[in-house]
């Protein structure tokens, strides 16, 4: 169930700990601390590049399955679908970058918990 909960947290990008404040203040830039239970973010230095794997794992598996699939098909000509994956690679991972720090964080969240976590049966 734990489990659940913070995978939501984190689609929603919301604060992994209480659920309640948001993550990211614009597009790039993430809040320092949640506004509402005070959870600091970034709990190191370097602690997000984690994300980086997230994102480009997600983006090379998604790739990987598709344009194989297209091309033995034969839903597009050879270069158009070099052109699409050339799109999808370049966009993709800039749209899912907030959705891989979030998830970063989550899994930060579920495997190391901090103190005050609400609404999962821990520390309530």
């Amino acid at each position: 169930m734990r489990y659940w909960i913070i995978l939501g947290r984190s689609l929603r990008l919301r604060c992994p700990v209480c659920g309640r404040g948001k993550l990211f203040r614009d597009w790039l830039s993430m809040h320092p601390n949640c506004q509402h239970c005070g959870a600091k973010f970034e709990r190191e230095p370097g602690f997000f590049l984690g994300s980086i794997y997230v994102n480009y794992g997600l983006t090379a598996l998604v790739v990987a399955i598709a344009y194989p699939l297209l091309m033995f098909n034969r839903v597009l000509s050879h270069e158009a679908l070099v052109g699409v994956t050339l799109a999808f690679v370049v966009l993709f991972p800039l749209w899912f970058f907030r959705y891989a720090r979030a998830l970063w964080l989550g899994f930060d969240q579920y495997w190391d918990p901090r103190p005050g976590e609400v609404g999962t049966g821990k520390g309530e």
